[in-house]
């Protein structure tokens, strides 16, 4: 990477008319307010459909799109809705929080009515819908079966259907797609919309010199289409119950440890494959961003399993991950890659290894920053230029509320540190910030929320918890001028902006 500068901002974040942030109007704005802040990228946290709890990081399937961020606005101006049918179905009151409850009850019901017109338009004919069907029916076929398959059972998740959908006997697989076939064909037009607007989102943010940052998850939801359809990758028994589950161990916040109960890969099957699903995934991830972060990096040097069924993480085993081998036939099969490794947690020698040897850049993360040792190895003067530097990511508070909540002397050494003497809790914010930019860090990200000096109520997923998280939303007409300039002199000062716009600006 060249040194540049970017915002995190999820698109469920964007202000929009209908209840979540989505490809609308909004989101091609905030492309124009980064352009004029300097800024030279844009990350979100991952696109895939939410199952259970609204994360983004328990997906449905790693290869959709989630069906929210289709925008009702454009199917409206290409005919498919009418501003009535959209403003008929409550989305929720709030517009600074998500309500997933109004969205799960009346979304996919309205993006139904867009669907009829599509087909009675002959549109399901259309030669680009029909490459899209082709080119993506790896994983389109079984996604659109999936979802038949979980309206058949209301919701519920592969695991309690039965035996012969469990097991995708062909007799039962031919049943759902002649019951159900309009059900299925709804859901490929859904992605083929989320697709449709998703590139025209990125082709714009191109014109502007801005690039999309991209999130995957390390491991796939239990809940998913891609522990349905390819068992074979996850250890499981023979009758496609988990022998193991991912987990973290016990350590100094959690004494039984963490168990997130995913499946864990047969790397043994998956190496024997080439890493054939795993490429696919990559692959398709490039189609809806240009750079990719991978969450929990870690993972593939080492990864925390924990037997089926226990209660707590504490009997679980530290297991070795496909390492180099797996980063080697992505190069071979893609070529060079824009990844950013989330390398965050507990640091090994081993993993630093790793990262070293795929050359992707780590994350620093300024919060972490600032502790009793007083010699973290996230201060910025133990920053490499190949990093990325973070006040915060989505999984802290925002920066404000780390002031007010942390301890003395953590904020005092913060301000010692970084010479802020405003006692102004927003001023002291904005010195954060700058600490950021100046690190020597290629690549410095801030979330939106710090930029506008939000506190706790901003604050985007809470790990651990359950109940208020991903519901965080702008409200309209909330960006100024004024602040894109303020973040513009930023990037300018520090040398973040993209040298040929920095030498137009000298000649003019």
């Amino acid at each position: 990477m060249t040194r540049a500068s970017g915002i995190l901002f999820p698109i469920s974040s964007l202000p929009s008319r209908f209840g979540i942030g989505c490809f609308s109007q909004e989101a091609f704005d905030f492309v124009d307010f980064l352009a004029a802040s300097g800024q030279t990228y844009w990350q979100v946290l991952p696109f895939g459909p939410t199952g259970f709890g609204d994360s983004p990081y328990q997906c449905v399937s790693a290869f959709a799109g989630n069906p929210y961020f289709v925008s009702p606005e454009t199917l409206i101006q290409e005919g498919l809705l009418t501003w009535d049918e959209c403003w008929s179905r409550d989305f929720g009151k709030d517009e600074e929080r998500v309500d997933y409850g109004a969205l799960y009850n009346n979304r996919l019901d309205l993006l139904r009515t867009a669907f009829g017109r599509f087909r009675s338009q002959g549109l399901d004919r259309d030669r680009d819908y029909l490459d899209f069907l082709k080119r993506e029916s790896f994983w389109l076929k079984d996604y659109a079966l999936y979802m038949a398959f979980k309206e058949k059972y209301h919701g519920y998740a592969w695991t309690d259907w039965f035996d012969a959908d469990r097991d995708r006997d062909p007799d039962a697989m031919e049943e759902i797609r002649l019951e159900r076939a309009d059900t299925i064909a709804f859901f490929c037009f859904v992605q083929y919309k989320f697709d449709q607007q998703l590139r025209a989102l990125r082709a714009y943010a191109a014109e502007k010199g801005v690039r999309i940052i991209g999130d995957i998850p390390f491991y796939a939801a239990m809940d998913s289409v891609d522990s349905w359809a390819h068992p074979e990758i996850f250890r499981f028994d023979k009758d496609l119950v988990p022998v193991v589950v991912a987990g973290c161990p016990p350590d100094a916040h959690s004494k039984t440890g963490q168990l997130w109960g995913n499946p864990i890969y047969d790397w043994k099957v998956l190496k024997k494959s080439g890493y054939d699903w795993w490429i696919r995934r990559i692959r398709r991830s490039y189609e809806m961003m240009d750079v990719i972060r991978i969450d929990h990096f870690n993972g593939f040097d080492s990864y925390y399993e924990v037997p089926y069924g226990d209660e707590t993480a504490e009997n679980g085993t530290l297991c070795k991950g496909p390492g180099m081998s797996f980063f080697r036939a992505l190069k071979k099969e893609l070529g060079d890659l824009e990844i950013i490794a989330e390398d965050l947690g507990e640091i090994t020698k081993s993993s630093q290894k790793l990262l070293k040897d795929t050359g992707f850049p780590g994350m620093k993360v300024l919060q972490y920053a600032f502790d009793w040792s007083e010699s973290s190895w996230y201060l910025t003067y133990r920053h490499e230029r190949n990093c990325v530097v973070y006040t915060g990511t989505h999984d802290n508070t925002t920066t404000r509320a780390w002031i007010e909540e942390t301890s003395d002397h953590d904020r005092d050494f913060a301000r010692r540190f970084i010479n802020s003497v405003n006692t102004d809790y927003g001023q002291f914010v904005w010195d954060f910030i700058r600490e950021a930019y100046r690190s020597p860090a290629d690549l410095c990200i801030v979330p939106l929320q710090d930029y506008l000096v939000k506190g706790k109520e901003a604050r985007i997923n809470e790990p651990g918890t359950i109940g208020s998280n991903w519901q965080w939303r702008l409200p309209a007409n909330f960006l100024s001028d004024n602040l894109a300039r303020s973040i513009r002199e930023l990037a300018a000062l520090y040398g973040r902006i993209p040298a040929p716009e920095k030498e137009e600006e000298t000649e003019a």
